[in-house]
C-alpha cells in the first residue's frame, strides 16, 4: 500500500467475487474488505480508495494488471459513465453464476434457512433489446466530461436527451446509441433530438426549472407496436404539433401518442392528466392467451419474454388443481393473478394502487375471468383479521412485494391466514431472506428459482416455494 496525492493507493488487489450493486469483492493482505466499482471477479488490479471504513474500503479501479478470464469487452459505447449496465464487462455466463449465488447466500445467511433445492437460474434469451420500455430527459445542461472540461473549449448548445448521470441529478448524458431497446428506440430519440434542436425548441432546466420538453418515454408491446410518452412542462401548441406531426410522419411503428404538461418539481406522472394525441392511448399485450391494456402509466414487467418464463414458473411453483382459493398480494395489475386464475377456484388480489386496481378489474373483465376479485389499499392496514373473516381461507398465497419485502403485520397476516402454500416472488433476495426467516417457525423452504429479467445488471427475481409444516 503506498499514498499517491494524499489518496490511499492499494496494490495488487485480487478481485474473487462480486457484491451488490455491481461492484467486485477482493481482500488486502492483511484480510481487510475492499469493494471495488468498475472491475470484474478475476482481475488483478490496483485502485484508489474513496472511502475507508473500519472494515472495508470503498475504492476504485485505476489499472488492471491482470484480467479476468469473466473480462468480455463493453458493447455499448457509453459504458462506465451511464451506469444502467455495469456488468457489460462481465461475461453473461459469470453475470448469471453471480446472481445465482447471491440469491443462494442471502436465503442461507440472511434467512438462515437450510436443507432447500436451489434450481438452476433461468437466463434470459436476450441479452441486450430485451426492454418494452425506456424512459429519457431533456436538460440544456449536457453532461461534459473531464477531458472536455480541461480542454476548455466552449462547447456552445449542450440540449441533450438521455440519462441522468448517477450522483449527480442535473446533468444528463446525451445518448449516441442505449442497447436494451429495440430499434426504432434509438431512431426514434435521435430524431427527436435533432429536430428539437434544430427548430429551437426549448430543453429543460432541471436548476431554473423552466423550458419546454421534459422527459420522453418509448414503450413497446411484443407485436412491434410502439407508444411515445412527452412530459412538457409547459404547452407551446404550435411547436408541439409540429414536433408531433413529424414524429409520426418517420415512424409509421407509433400506433399512439401521449402527452401531459407537467410543471411540478418533479417528473412523475401517476398524478397528472394525460392526453391522447394519436391513436387509443394504449397498447394492447398478450400473454398466454390472455390480455392486457398497457397505457402511459400501467406497470408492466419491462423484459415481456423473462416475464412469461417467470409467471409460468409461479404457476408451476403453486402447483394448483382446480379447487384453490389463491390469494394474490400485491397484485399490481392483477397479472400474476389472472395466470393462475384459470387453474384456480377463486383468486383475491390486493393492491394499494388504485388505478392498478382499476386495470386489474378491467383486465379481468376483458378475460372472462369471473373468478378474480381485486381489493385496493395499503396492505397492512387492509389485510387485517376482519378482512381474513370475511373471506375464504386461502389454500394458496402468492406475494410480489416491492424491493423493500413485506411489512412485517403483512408477515404476521399470512401466518394467521396459514395457507398451505406460499410462493414468494421477489425483485430483491435480502428482504425476502429476512421475510422468510420470519415464517421459518411455520413453514418450510422446499425450493428457489432465481430469474435474470435484467441482464448486464446487477439485478435478479427469485421465487421461493414454502409449504406449511
Amino acid at each position: 500500500m503506498r499514498r499517491k496525492n494524499k489518496n490511499i493507493v492499494l496494490e495488487n488487489i485480487r478481485l474473487v467475487s462480486a457484491g451488490s450493486k455491481g461492484i467486485a469483492v477482493g481482500r488486502t493482505e492483511e484480510g481487510k474488505t475492499v469493494l471495488v466499482s468498475g472491475a470484474v471477479p478475476g482481475d488483478l488490479v490496483n485502485v484508489r480508495v474513496k472511502k475507508s471504513k473500519s472494515n472495508y474500503y470503498e475504492a476504485e479501479m485505476i489499472e488492471i494488471l491482470e484480467k479476468s478470464p469473466f473480462r468480455v469487452e463493453p458493447k455499448c459505447v457509453h459504458f462506465g459513465v451511464c451506469g444502467g449496465c455495469k456488468w457489460q464487462n462481465l461475461s453473461y455466463e459469470k453475470q448469471l453464476d453471480v446472481k445465482q449465488d447471491e440469491v443462494f447466500n442471502n436465503i442461507k445467511r440472511i434467512g438462515g434457512l437450510e436443507d432447500f433445492e436451489t434450481l438452476p437460474i433461468l437466463g434470459s434469451e436476450e441479452h441486450y433489446f430485451y426492454r418494452n420500455k425506456m424512459e429519457f430527459s431533456f436538460s440544456n445542461a449536457r453532461w461534459l466530461t473531464q477531458y472536455e472540461i480541461s480542454s476548455e473549449e466552449n462547447f456552445g448548445n449542450r440540449d441533450a436527451l438521455g440519462f441522468h448521470i448517477p450522483g449527480m441529478w442535473s446533468k444528463i448524458l446525451d445518448l449516441k446509441e442505449c442497447l436494451l431497446q429495440e430499434d426504432p428506440s434509438n431512431a426514434i430519440r435521435l430524431a427527436v433530438k435533432n429536430y428539437a434542436v434544430k427548430n429551437g425548441l426549448e430543453f429543460f432546466d432541471v436548476r431554473e426549472q423552466k423550458g419546454f420538453l421534459r422527459t420522453m418515454m418509448l414503450r413497446q408491446n411484443s407485436k412491434g407496436e410502439w407508444m411515445v410518452l412527452f412530459q412538457l412542462y409547459r404547452e407551446e401548441q404550435e411547436n408541439r404539433k409540429n414536433l408531433f406531426k413529424f414524429l409520426l410522419s418517420e415512424f409509421p411503428q407509433i400506433k399512439t401518442l401521449v402527452y401531459c404538461i407537467n410543471s411540478k418539481q418533479n417528473d412523475s406522472i401517476y398524478d397528472q392528466d394525460v392526453q391522447t394525441y394519436f391513436g387509443e392511448g394504449f397498447l394492447m399485450e398478450e400473454m398466454d392467451g390472455l390480455q392486457f391494456k398497457i397505457g402511459p402509466k400501467s406497470f408492466f414487467q419491462t423484459n415481456y419474454k423473462q416475464a412469461l418464463e417467470l409467471y409460468r414458473k409461479t404457476l408451476e411453483f403453486a402447483d394448483l388443481k382446480g379447487d384453490e382459493v389463491v390469494y394474490d398480494l400485491y397484485t399490481g395489475t392483477g397479472t400474476i393473478a389472472q395466470y393462475v386464475a384459470r387453474n384456480a377456484k377463486q383468486v383475491i388480489g390486493i393492491e394499494s394502487v388504485p388505478e392498478a386496481i382499476e386495470a386489474a378489474k378491467e383486465h379481468a373483465k376483458l378475460n372472462g375471468l369471473e373468478n378474480c376479485t381485486f381489493y385496493c389499499g395499503d396492505m397492512k392496514a387492509i389485510f387485517n383479521d376482519e378482512f381474513l373473516e370475511n373471506h375464504p381461507k386461502a389454500d394458496v398465497l402468492i406475494t410480489d412485494p416491492p424491493r423493500d419485502g413485506m411489512h412485517q403485520k403483512v408477515v404476521e397476516q399470512i401466518l394467521k391466514l396459514a395457507p398451505e402454500k406460499i410462493v414468494y416472488v421477489s425483485c430483491n433476495s435480502a428482504t425476502q431472506a429476512r421475510d422468510l426467516a420470519l415464517m421459518k417457525e411455520q413453514y418450510k423452504l422446499v425450493k428457489i428459482l432465481p430469474v435474470d429479467m435484467f441482464p448486464q445488471t446487477h439485478h435478479v427475481e427469485n421465487i421461493a416455494l414454502l409449504v406449511k409444516i
